[in-house]
């Protein structure tokens, strides 16, 4: 099999739209029914779901857990919230699969965990890779997507999105069994 990859210029929200474009037309391609966001605020997912405007996609919005940004602050916009809730996009908060306790000891003690170093391995290919993957495992743990099926994972750098990936996800505990198997788009370095 042939396939192109998109690689964007620079990471960044300037490749957003190109980026929901280039996941509505491999999602077609492939069928693909389930779609896991990276939008902290929510503003990037509310553009994904309009894009793709179809209400039979499983769609999953993940966003920062709580304390993130500081104490007990939620990011996700309230107004973002109800339009994603409108269109029937799921929304998970919660703790980074590939940090999570592991960077509080870090942050604690000094050092690296296993999973960051897991987390430094995927950014070698970008901040957008990395955070799909991470999506893809949380979301599984919270029984939004299935295990046993290929998903697009969808993240960024920073603001907006910039990466996509189509992957079979696997739980938390079964890290290793995670496949991806191909990149839609991302960012040159």
């Amino acid at each position: 099999m042939e396939k192109t990859i998109q690689y964007f210029e620079r990471p960044g929200k300037e490749n957003t739209d190109e980026l929901i474009q280039l996941v509505k037309t491999r999602m077609e391609e492939l069928g693909i029914k389930d779609i896991v966001v990276a939008s902290a605020s929510g503003s990037s997912a509310v553009k994904l779901v309009k894009a793709l405007d179809n209400p039979e996609l499983n769609i999953v919005n993940v966003t920062h857990h709580s304390g993130f940004k500081g104490e007990d602050i939620i990011e996700l916009e309230p107004e973002y919230r109800t339009e994603l809730e409108k269109n029937g996009v799921k929304t998970f908060i919660g703790s980074h699969s590939l940090s999570g306790v592991g960077r509080g000891i870090s942050n604690k003690f000094g050092g690296i965990t296993p999973v960051e170093i897991i987390a430094a391995t995927l950014r070698l290919f970008s901040q957008g890779v990395k955070v799909g993957v991470e999506i893809s495992i949380m979301t599984a743990d919270a029984g939004l997507i299935p295990t046993d099926t290929e998903i697009i994972a969808v993240g960024g750098t920073g603001k907006g999105l910039d990466s996509a990936i189509v992957l079979k996800p696997a739980h938390m505990g079964n890290f290793f069994d995670l496949k991806i198997n191909e990149i839609i788009a991302m960012p040159r370095p």
